[in-house]
């Protein structure tokens, strides 16, 4: 699906669900592509569904910008911690969300921004997770996850605001 480019930009973050990548555009060109894992409950917009919404968001906030790779953040705080398989198996139930936080906002009123649909007030990142969640199939609660060293790339890239585009 090729975006209908929001307030004409040419830089943006493209994420299909449906091929499980997330697509860099800069200057209208593919500057990058990764990996991704979506939610394994499907696209939607409704809070509490654990689903990953559609549509245009923006970044509304980059945390963690100095954290090391594979730092745990537990309500966009760093717990002090550093993951790995052994306290992986300590926290079996954790949603982890490790190294950095793109968090992002609705841009579309009534679809993913405002009311029960916001996806800012959602607490919807692009964060990320264990490597080996990332294998090609949807896992997370809602968030768009990546593997650390490729989101560290991603948030060096992208500035506040960057328009990102979600679509199946």
């Amino acid at each position: 699906m090729t975006a209908v480019l929001f307030n004409n930009t040419k830089n943006y973050l493209d994420v299909c669900l449906a091929s499980q990548q997330l697509t860099v555009y800069q200057g209208g060109n593919v500057l990058a592509q990764y990996p991704i894992s979506s939610a394994k409950n499907g696209p939607g917009e409704l809070r509490g569904s654990e689903c990953t919404p559609r549509g245009w968001h923006q970044i509304r906030a980059k945390i963690g910008a100095d954290k090391a790779l594979n730092s745990v953040f537990i309500g966009r705080r760093p717990t002090g911690e550093i993951y790995s398989p052994a306290l992986g198996l300590q926290y079996p139930a954790r949603d982890w969300i490790l190294t950095r936080i793109l968090w992002l906002g609705g841009l579309e009123p009534g679809k993913n921004r405002y009311s029960a649909v916001d996806s800012a007030w959602r607490y919807i990142y692009i964060h990320g997770c264990p490597d080996e969640l990332i294998n090609g199939t949807p896992q997370s609660h809602g968030c768009i996850r990546m593997k650390g060293t490729d989101l560290i790339e991603l948030f060096n890239t992208v500035s506040l605001r960057q328009q990102v585009f979600i679509h199946e």
